[in-house]
This record gives C-alpha cells, sequence and structure tokens, in this order.
C-alpha cells in the first residue's frame, strides 16, 4: 500500500515552505530592494531623509535575501583594465639603486666611486665605477643581494640578472622574477579593486582577471562606467608629512630633502614640505566618513601602533607647528598640531562634499593600488536593454509554463494537475534557492530556468506512464502507483545525474554567465526531482487516502 511517514510527511512541507518563504522577496523586488539599500546605509553610517521609512518599507522578520540582477539584466558598467606592471620593475629598481650604492661604497677602497646612468631603461639599472679593476668585486658585492624568487614555479632561481661590460655594471629582474612580480601585482590589485567595489555597496559586481595583465570588472545597477573608474582608478597614495614653509610658486627653489606641494584646501597656495613622510597610508589601519565640530563632511582614521607611535611622537614634539595631509601628490590638508595626538587617531577636514568624504574613506581603507591601471575599453549598460530582456524572459517563461501545464493536464487528468501544483512548487524552490545563495541571475540564467521548467515534468511522464503500463498488467490502483514509482526511479536518476554531471563540468570550466546558466540548471536538476519524487507522491497518496477509487486514469 501507499505510505508516506508523518515525519517524511512533515519534512516534505517544511522544504516546500522554507522554499516558498525564501523566494517571497522575489515578488516584491523594488521594495526589498530599497530596504536592503536603507540597511546597508544605515551600517555604514550614512544618513539621509527618509532612510528610517525605507529601511521598514519591509519586516524584518522575513527573509530579505534576493535573487542578484546580472549586468545584461540590470545595466552597469563594463572596464577591461590593464595593469601597468612594468611600473613595478621601474619601481623595484629605483628601490634597488639606493641598496647597490650602499654595498659597492662600502668597499670604495677597491672599486671607487660610482655613478648611475640614467639614460637607461626604466627596468634596467645601469652603473659605473671608477676603478675598472674592481668589476669583479663589484658584481660579488651586487650578485650578493640577490634572493630567491618566491614562487612556486621559480625553482632556485635568482631574483636579479647581474651583467658587466668594462667598468659598467648592468642589474635587472631574471625572467623568473618578472613572471613572479607581475602575477603579484595582478592579484594584489584584483583584491584591492575588489575590496574598492564592495566598499561602495554595489550587487555582485565581477572582478576576474582576463589574459596576462588585464582585469576585467562588471558592476550591475551603477548610472556609468566614469563612476566606477573614479573609484577603483584613484591610486589613493596617504602620507602625513612635515611642513616647511609656504611657498610662493611651484617652481620655488627647495633644498634637497624638500618638495613643493599644491593645496586642495586654497587655490594658488603651495607648500614646501619635507619629502620623508612621519608615517604612510600602509600604517592606516581604519578611515571613516564623519563630520568635524563645525559640520563638515571630514574623514577619520585611525592607524596600527607602529604608525600610532610614531604619529604621537611627532605631535609631541611639533605642537604649534603645521602638520600636511598629503593624497596623491597633493595637500588636502595641513592643520596646525594644537596637542600631543596620543592613541593614533585623528581626522582629514578639507573642502569635502559627504560623497567625496565617503569615497576618500573607502580608497584609504582599501589601500593603494601597487601599479597604474589603464583603461583599454570601458561601456554603460542601459538598463532599458535589461528589462527589454527580461520582459523577453517572462514571456518566454510563461509561454513555456503554459504549454507544459496544458500538456499535461490533458494527457493525465487529476495526476497532471498534481504534477502541474508540484511545478509551481519546483520553481519557487529554485528562486528560493538562488536568493539564499546569493547567486545573479543573467540571460543564460533564465535560459536554465526555462529549461527546467520543460525538464521538470520529464520525471512525472516517466512515472505516470510506468503507472499505466502496470494497470494493463490488471494490478490494483495501490499497486500499480508503488510499482510506478520504484520502476521509473532507476530512469529517473539516470536522466538527471548525468545532466547534473553536464552543469558542474560547465560551472567548473565555464565563466560568466556560462556559470550562471550552469547553476541555475544544477539547481533546477535537484529541484526538480524533488518535487517529483517527493512533493507529487505526497500529493498522490494523500488524494488516493481521500478517495480511494477502484480505478484510475493516467
Amino acid at each position: 500500500m501507499l505510505q508516506i511517514s508523518a515525519f517524511r510527511q512533515a519534512l516534505i512541507g517544511l522544504i516546500c515552505f522554507l522554499g516558498l518563504l525564501l523566494a517571497l522577496p522575489n515578488f516584491f523586488y523594488e521594495r526589498v530592494e530599497r530596504a536592503n539599500d536603507a540597511l546597508a546605509d544605515m551600517e555604514r553610517g550614512i544618513d539621509r531623509p527618509g532612510l528610517e521609512e525605507e529601511a521598514a518599507a519591509w519586516p524584518g522578520f522575513l527573509p530579505s535575501s534576493l535573487v542578484n540582477l546580472g549586468l545584461d539584466l540590470r545595466g552597469g558598467a563594463h572596464l577591461l583594465a590593464r595593469v601597468e606592471v612594468e611600473d613595478v620593475y621601474a619601481s623595484r629598481m629605483d628601490a634597488l639603486w639606493q641598496e647597490v650604492r650602499q654595498t659597492i661604497l662600502s668597499e670604495r677602497d677597491v672599486v671607487g666611486f660610482v655613478t648611475r646612468d640614467d639614460s637607461a631603461p626604466d627596468e634596467v639599472l645601469r652603473f659605473e665605477i671608477s676603478n675598472p679593476d674592481g668589476v669583479e668585486r663589484a658584481l660579488e658585492l651586487v650578485r650578493g643581494l640577490s634572493r630567491p624568487v618566491t614562487s612556486l614555479t621559480g625553482g632556485a632561481a635568482s631574483d636579479l640578472t647581474v651583467a658587466a661590460s668594462a667598468s659598467v655594471l648592468t642589474v635587472s629582474l631574471s625572467e623568473a622574477e618578472r613572471a613572479a612580480t607581475a602575477d603579484r601585482t595582478i592579484q594584489q590589485a584584483l583584491e584591492i579593486v575588489r575590496r574598492r567595489i564592495d566598499e561602495v555597496g554595489t550587487r555582485e559586481p565581477t572582478i576576474q582577471r582576463q589574459g596576462a595583465d588585464r582585469i576585467l570588472v562588471q558592476v550591475p545597477g551603477v548610472g556609468s562606467a566614469q563612476e566606477v573608474k573614479e573609484i577603483i582608478g584613484t591610486t589613493a597614495q596617504l602620507t602625513f608629512q612635515p611642513v616647511v614653509r609656504l611657498a610662493g610658486s611651484p617652481d620655488e627653489d627647495v633644498s634637497t630633502g624638500e618638495e613643493v606641494l599644491r593645496s586642495m584646501e586654497r587655490e594658488n597656495t603651495y607648500y614646501v614640505l619635507e619629502e620623508v613622510p612621519v608615517v604612510t597610508g600602509e600604517e592606516l589601519v581604519d578611515a571613516q566618513p564623519s563630520f568635524d565640530q563645525n559640520g563638515r563632511p571630514a574623514v577619520n582614521f585611525r592607524f596600527n601602533p607602529k604608525g600610532a607611535r610614531a604619529f604621537g611622537d611627532y605631535t609631541a614634539e611639533n605642537i604649534g607647528a603645521p602638520f600636511a595631509i598629503v593624497l596623491d601628490g597633493e595637500v588636502i590638508s595641513a592643520p596646525t598640531i594644537q596637542s600631543h595626538i596620543p592613541g593614533g587617531s585623528g581626522i582629514i577636514t578639507g573642502n569635502f562634499t559627504v560623497e567625496e568624504s565617503t569615497n576618500l574613506a573607502v580608497l584609504l581603507r582599501a589601500g593603494a593600488l601597487p601599479a597604474e591601471l589603464t583603461f583599454l575599453e570601458e561601456r554603460t549598460i542601459g538598463p532599458e536593454l535589461g528589462q527589454d530582456s527580461i520582459d523577453a524572459g517572462q514571456i518566454a517563461a510563461l509561454v513555456g509554463m503554459a504549454g507544459v501545464l496544458l500538456f499535461m493536464a490533458l494527457s493525465y487528468g487529476v495526476f497532471g494537475l498534481m504534477a502541474n501544483a508540484a511545478l509551481l512548487i519546483n520553481i519557487a524552490l529554485i528562486f528560493g534557492a538562488l536568493s539564499l545563495l546569493g547567486a545573479t541571475l543573467t540571460l543564460p540564467g533564465i535560459a536554465g530556468v526555462v529549461l527546467t521548467i520543460g525538464m521538470a515534468v520529464d520525471a512525472n511522464v516517466l512515472v505516470f506512464e510506468r503507472i499505466r503500463e502496470e494497470l494493463r498488467t490488471a494490478k490494483g490502483p495501490a499497486r500499480a502507483i508503488e510499482l510506478g514509482y520504484e520502476r521509473a526511479l532507476s530512469a529517473i536518476l539516470d536522466a538527471n545525474v548525468t545532466t547534473f554531471i553536464t552543469a558542474t563540468i560547465l560551472y567548473l570550466v565555464g565563466s560568466g554567465p556560462v556559470r550562471g546558466f550552469a547553476i541555475t540548471l544544477g539547481i533546477g536538476i535537484l529541484t526538480s526531482v524533488f518535487t517529483a519524487l517527493f512533493v507529487t507522491r505526497l500529493f498522490v497518496v494523500i488524494w488516493f487516502r481521500r478517495k480511494r477509487p477502484k480505478t484510475i486514469e493516467v
């Protein structure tokens, strides 16, 4: 006889209820989205009119996870940037020069004086020693500065290649070190770009490496590609430097170890600063948008213990002196030190808007890019195209669903109606699972949902046809239904397991839209099998117990 224990019935009902509950926010997409955005703004400390009303638009006791819409559905920004890793090579050579110079000069009696050749390429360090007889010793000293390549593929390779011609020595990065440096630079740039984009609160951005030195950035829901460029393209090099005096012009002569920088606060104002900073942005551990004592937008910052100690010592020794806060080569603020500032906390004030102070805090928290980004491609995709795609996908889904529902009802009668009810639950389960995972729905993802609608009734068709065959052998209705489910099980599992393996392979080897299709297809297979083997069967068992039919027509 048909038997499903009370526990199994309750478990099936609970899973269906949770799936419907998780899918519920997607039926009120705009309202839930506004509430989520308002709550996110409140967590970031952003205040604006109507914020609390928007946050209360969706009850807090209900799920609020949504299926994110991809770039092709929502519109947004598409950027392709190249990381200028050559800049890192040049910086490495500049830093190495000081070390090379000090090392060689430690044996001046042997090698003589050393002079750098400024005409050498940025990626090559070329210098000349005054004593040609000391070339071998100079080579030995410079090679002693090399280190093993820090990469899995570097093996025992050295990071420097050193050569000599007469009294001229040439130092460059080895091929293994260049490859390792490039890889580290790309990975660091990827992480910083991802942190900057995530800090702004955008939904499900796509940030991935493309090729040897390029980064692909796709951000749904933003107004233009320029907005994204302003966030990820700023270097945000922060330093805190002592002020020597005001400068009359940007071309004013200064002493060694000093530089002239422009003021962002006041036009036609320049400062002479000491080049060596007291503290840099590397010691910064937190930065948050806030307001100063006059209610103007500002940024609160906090240093790590090392930076806090240096900052505190300097402020204690220089009370009454101006102190410049420099961002990307411009003085954004030059306050006077009023008192000792222990603890490593402070505030950056300037002529900021609320948006500018928020973006500055984001940039400071995310850190500086290791190399400049050159944008090779940028596109702003309007939401109108995405809405057309959504409408077309909805029409395709509705037409496909209507066709399937009609076919099942006409072909299998009351059993077909049960399968149709299970199909609707199946779709809700798919969107509930996508919402729970925070997945992004793209056009291929919609195709996966539409395909799942067609495939969802396959298992029911196999069961119902098997029941028909059993009824022809003069078995009773209960026994025919039971055997129908038992003997169709292997065929159902074989068909769906092979399709699920295909979806898994697509997810593992694919990227972007292909993965979106694989995710929706894979989830659809799991929910289809569940609804066919458990939900539809539960409907059949409940119906059979109530009706107790002597014969059935399938």
